[in-house]
């Protein structure tokens, strides 16, 4: 009876025995993981930031990370400098209940007329879908901010935006009026400096933030921007381009037939000129052919001629001259009493 009772016990101890072991055996590779859970390898697109006990402790680039284990230290993965993210800024979008109201006109909200639309500086309305890319420049401050970096971006994407459409006009910013493109080469330079002062604009509020002590992190390397009119204003828009190509066709037509009619103009007037210049010729010819007898006399007349010769002459071809006139009066400028009336036709 004892020898099965020790058998017995011998049986218990040794299966306590056993189940302690094991319950060592996993408390020691619990105690191995829980010691070794923060040490990772860094992939090269990621770098890590360290707190211990919730203080920034250290930065850790790619490669093998040595921690302890938490809740003495806490690994953060953050994006390494070179890796550029991309995030679509929804603030500049059109709500949801807006696009309804576009679909239905008669549901239509004016509180929502203007969602998604900006006010340019000649009073017009354009839509912008814009997507920034950005880096981690400051680990440290990322990790603060992580839960507010995405928030805060589109609101200050949102503000620059709004604020350098106020200060152009819907020109500088879309290609609204093709015709302007040729004539104004500024336009076109304004419209592709767009992505760069929008950068600008969303790096210096980003800086301001952080001379307050209340940084982001992060630093703006460039901004794709895709702008269109309202939908509603598309048609007007190219009711007017058609109305202004019509009128320039019309313009260059009137140009045209005023040539024609400057050439005709010139033509005609050119053979009058000619006209005038053949018959005053002709006239001065027949001017010399009747006047050579009078000219002849006075000068072959001599100091011992007829000094008469010359009046007598006059009297004789005046009547004749005077005669094809309707009326003839001659005063005297010497004397208004003596006068010299037409004659009769001989």
């Amino acid at each position: 009876m004892r020898t099965t009772r020790d058998r017995n016990s011998m049986a218990q101890y040794q299966a306590v025995h056993l189940v302690s072991l094991l319950l060592s055996a996993v408390m020691v590779l619990a105690a191995g993981g829980w010691a070794t859970s923060n040490i990772r390898e860094i992939a090269p697109q990621n770098r890590a930031v360290v707190l211990r006990l919730g203080a920034l402790n250290r930065v850790q680039e790619s490669g093998l990370l040595w921690a302890l284990p938490a809740p003495f230290e806490k690994v953060l993965l953050l994006p390494a400098s070179a890796t550029v993210l991309e995030h679509p800024i929804n603030g500049l979008l059109r709500s949801p209940a807006a696009q309804i109201g576009d679909a239905d006109v008669s549901t239509q909200s004016d509180a929502l007329a203007g969602s998604g639309y900006l006010l340019t500086a000649d009073a017009s309305v354009v839509q912008l879908d814009v997507r920034v890319f950005y880096r981690v420049t400051d680990p440290f401050a990322y990790a603060l901010q992580q839960e507010h970096v995405l928030p805060a971006l589109d609101r200050l994407a949102t503000r620059s935006a709004v604020v350098i459409c106020a200060s152009r006009d819907l020109d500088s910013i879309l290609v609204a009026r093709p015709e302007l493109v040729a004539s104004d080469n500024g336009v076109a330079e304004r419209r592709e400096r767009l992505r760069a002062d929008l950068v600008n604009s969303i790096n210096s509020s980003l800086s301001a933030l952080k001379s307050r002590g209340m940084g982001l992190g992060i630093e703006i390397d460039r901004a794709d921007v895709q702008s269109a009119l309202p939908a509603t204003a598309v048609s007007a828009f190219d009711q007017v381009l058609t109305a202004s190509q019509q009128a320039e066709q019309a313009i260059a037509s009137a140009q045209n037939d005023a040539e024609k009619d400057r050439q005709a103009a010139d033509q005609e007037a050119d053979r009058i000129v000619q006209v005038a210049q053949a018959q005053s010729s002709e006239r001065l010819a027949k001017a010399r052919t009747d006047t050579a007898t009078a000219i002849g006399f006075a000068s072959a007349q001599g100091s011992d001629s007829d000094p008469g010769l010359l009046w007598r002459l006059y009297r004789d071809r005046v009547a004749k001259i005077l005669s094809q006139a309707g009326s003839v009066v001659t005063v005297d400028p010497g004397d208004d009493a003596r006068l010299i009336l037409q004659g009769a036709d001989k």
